[in-house]
């Protein structure tokens, strides 16, 4: 039984860590402390930890106060596990200290004991590194955490959330150009109103991502200046002098992305409005798709007894009791991750306003949330849009029905006869089941011709 587990020691004294785990004292106590849900930090996050580790190593290296070896041992490490080798030894869940420090120190103790195995020393035994002393060196879990956050999240926008949000709006655009000439009945507060075309309307659903887009690229600005070299509170206590600037430097040129050191450590280590705003963004984001996926979901909705003007693909059977439903699964898909983004988004803005004094006690929730959202995002947009925005057709049958009978084209009327007599010409269309036209004739408020002429739902779309 024996050989199943080690011995490890910290400064609380000695645990039993399982023989195999590379990780150390700290991260088995918790494991046995935070056994709360299955919620994992997400790898992201750790990745990023052993980016400034590697990063640390060499600036530390570099300012003197880290020998060749050691700095040489960590790097070796840090890139073994940002390279997904040792994904299994990083275990711990979100719901544990509010900074994060558990985390940091799991990072710490994997890389302390790859290098005890490269350097054929005994797991635990912290020789050649020590977790704290040498892996730790010139950092604290205070400004290593939110730090690996922002880069965690910065990647993530910017490698894969970013570019599918750019595909989905290339699918529309191709959808608003391949319908601008296909004229349908326009609807405000869900009854007829006059015309547009179906490119007119995909287009607003275009832009409305785009803006989305801008906006969560401009929050990116927030994240970029990092607090590392701020260690505990934000004074620098126990970093070497240009610290900061350095580190910031080497995980810019580490990652090909423009992070800085931040001017105020203070600011942005008391309180994380950086990343609370991008966070909003997502929601933002979110916002836009739940109201485009709900008027996809409108406008498909029938296929006899609703609007039907589009024909989503047909992926999978609707109903376990109804043969040959077909549902708009992929709009309900979305329009529930969109909802959760919201629910995310509120967990992060609360988390964000109940830091005390110099620091922020919900670090994990924060990261998980965001990175979470970031994914969230991601798969849904690129399921959406190769599952059922690529193959949307619209029912041109059924948009040229709506169009024909809609009373709403009596506005176009309204310049020449006023509005009173458009509005009765329209009530009286519709008490006796007559076309515009006929109650116009029978009214007598204008000439056939004319009326001809004015209600042609072509021209009315081209007034602007």
């Amino acid at each position: 039984m024996s050989d199943l587990f080690r011995i490890e020691h910290d400064s609380l004294g000695s645990i039993k860590v399982p023989a195999e785990a590379l990780w150390g004292a700290q991260t088995q106590r918790s494991l046995l402390n935070f056994a709360i849900s299955g919620d994992q930090i997400p790898i992201e996050l750790v990745y990023a930890l052993a980016l400034i580790k590697q990063a640390a190593a060499i600036v530390n290296n570099r300012l003197g106060v880290l020998d060749d070896k050691k700095c040489s041992l960590i790097v070796e490490a840090s890139s073994e596990i940002t390279n997904g080798k040792y994904d299994n030894h990083f275990p711990l869940r979100v719901w544990q200290t509010g900074s994060g420090t558990h985390t940091n120190m799991n990072v710490n103790e994997v890389i302390s004991n790859l290098a005890s195995q490269a350097c054929e020393e005994p797991l635990g035994s912290h020789t050649p590194l020590h977790p704290n002393d040498h892996v730790n060196r010139s950092q604290s879990t205070n400004d290593t955490f939110p730090s690996a956050i922002q880069i965690a999240s910065v990647e993530a926008i910017s490698t894969k959330l970013l570019p599918e949000i750019q595909n989905l709006i290339q699918s529309f655009d191709k959808k608003s150009k391949d319908w601008e000439g296909i004229l349908k009945i326009g609807r405000t507060h869900l009854q007829d109103a006059v015309p547009l075309t179906l490119g007119q309307e995909a287009s607003a659903w275009r832009d409305q991502i785009e803006t989305a887009y801008q906006r969560i690229y401009s929050s990116l600005n927030e994240l970029y200046p990092l607090p590392l070299g701020g260690t505990a509170i934000g004074t620098g206590l126990n970093a070497p002098s240009n610290f900061d600037k350095e580190i910031a430097k080497e995980i810019s040129r580490l990652t090909g992305q423009p992070f800085s050191s931040a001017r105020n450590k203070f600011a942005i280590m008391a309180s994380h409005d950086g990343l609370v705003n991008t966070m909003s963004q997502l929601r933002m984001l979110a916002v836009s798709l739940l109201k485009i996926f709900n008027d996809l979901r409108l406008l498909s909705c029938g296929p006899r007894a609703g609007i039907a003007e589009l024909k989503l693909p047909e992926n999978e059977p609707g109903s376990s009791i109804m043969p040959g439903k077909i549902n708009p699964t992929q709009c309900e898909a979305m329009t529930m991750v969109c909802t959760q983004i919201m629910g995310l988004d509120a967990s992060v803005a609360l988390a964000g306003s109940a830091g005390h004094l110099q620091m922020n006690a919900y670090k994990p929730l924060i990261g998980f949330n965001l990175l979470h959202s970031i994914e969230l995002l991601h798969d849904a947009c690129k399921s959406c849009r190769i599952s059922m925005i690529e193959g949307i057709e619209p029912n041109k049958e059924n948009i040229q029905k709506d169009l024909d009978q809609s009373l709403m084209l009596v506005t176009a009327l309204t310049p020449k006869i006023g509005y009173d007599k458009a509005c009765e010409i329209a009530k009286y269309a519709f008490q006796k089941d007559l076309t515009l036209r006929q109650a116009a004739k029978e009214l007598d408020y204008i000439k056939e011709a004319d009326f001809d002429l004015i209600v042609n739902p072509k021209s009315m779309i081209e007034s602007n």
